[in-house]
């Protein structure tokens, strides 16, 4: 879907990633990076609450912004 880095499908796939980590690494086909940033995401939410014991999706939203610079500068090899 995606021809390299700065293209539409990657900066769709870096919104996707934003709202929810790895949604834009499947959007681009890459399952396994998908599952990882989701369940790091996850993890990343759950330690944050157990230290806050707060709602504030802090860990959440620091990985979304891994996964969604993920996204966006991915280049599919030749």
């Amino acid at each position: 879907m995606s021809a390299g880095q700065g293209s539409t499908g990657n900066v769709i796939a870096a919104i996707c990633s934003f709202f929810v980590p790895g949604l834009g690494q499947l959007v681009q086909g890459r399952i396994l990076w998908a599952l990882t940033w989701f369940v790091l995401a996850c993890l990343a939410f759950a330690i944050t609450w157990l230290v806050t014991l707060s709602l504030l999706p802090f860990g959440w939203f620091v990985i979304s912004l891994f996964s969604c610079i993920h996204a966006a500068v991915y280049s599919r090899p030749n």
